[in-house]
């Protein structure tokens, strides 16, 4: 029983250091500690996520969404952001991270149960698909021109920039020209 004393003490010891010694991470707390640091060599894109739209159309939006914790007075939910571009980025990879790392909230549908094949952005900042009326929902254009196909499909380059704006008439209010938009 003696001889099991310092032994025992010895185990308690290690595990003590051990575990002082150790920082544990929740996945949240990894991915706000461990985005990547822009250097002069890194690729990097710009990301910005916005809903002016809905200012124009408030008296559409969901009653329960109407303060400023959902819909920001200025429209804008992400300002533009650089963020590095990782090799075979596409635009839900950055779109992914960055909300991870700013904490906004985000759904979205997985690309093996939608239709298209790709993933497909159903909320972001808790702003769904019809929150502001039947032809309402979150759109995303790289360098201007908005892509006939779904967020996990277009393979990111560098220097593009990510616009995720949010429509309330089925593209036209943010200049979805392929949808009769007007070019704003």
């Amino acid at each position: 029983m003696k001889k099991d004393i310092p032994l025992f003490l010895g185990i308690i010891l290690i595990v003590a250091v051990l575990v002082n010694g150790t920082h544990i991470q929740s996945v949240d707390e990894y991915y706000l500690t461990h985005i990547d640091d822009i250097t002069p060599e890194s690729k990097t894109v710009t990301l910005s996520i916005r809903c002016d739209t809905v200012l124009e159309n408030y008296g559409d939006l969901d009653p329960a969404l109407k303060s400023d914790g959902f819909v920001p007075p200025d429209g804008v939910i992400l300002p533009p952001t650089e963020y590095v571009l990782r090799e075979g980025d596409t635009v839900f990879d950055v779109l992914d991270r960055a909300v991870r790392y700013n904490k906004i909230q985000m759904e979205y549908q997985g690309s093996s149960e939608s239709p298209f094949g790709s993933v497909y952005i159903q909320g972001i900042h808790w702003l769904y698909e019809f929150s502001c009326g039947p032809l309402s929902g979150w759109m995303y254009r790289v360098d201007g021109e908005f892509p006939h196909y779904g967020c996990s499909r277009y393979v990111l380059h560098d220097g593009q920039v990510i616009e995720w704006v949010y429509t309330c008439e089925l593209g036209q209010d943010v200049g979805a020209e392929w949808m009769g938009g007007q070019g704003k």
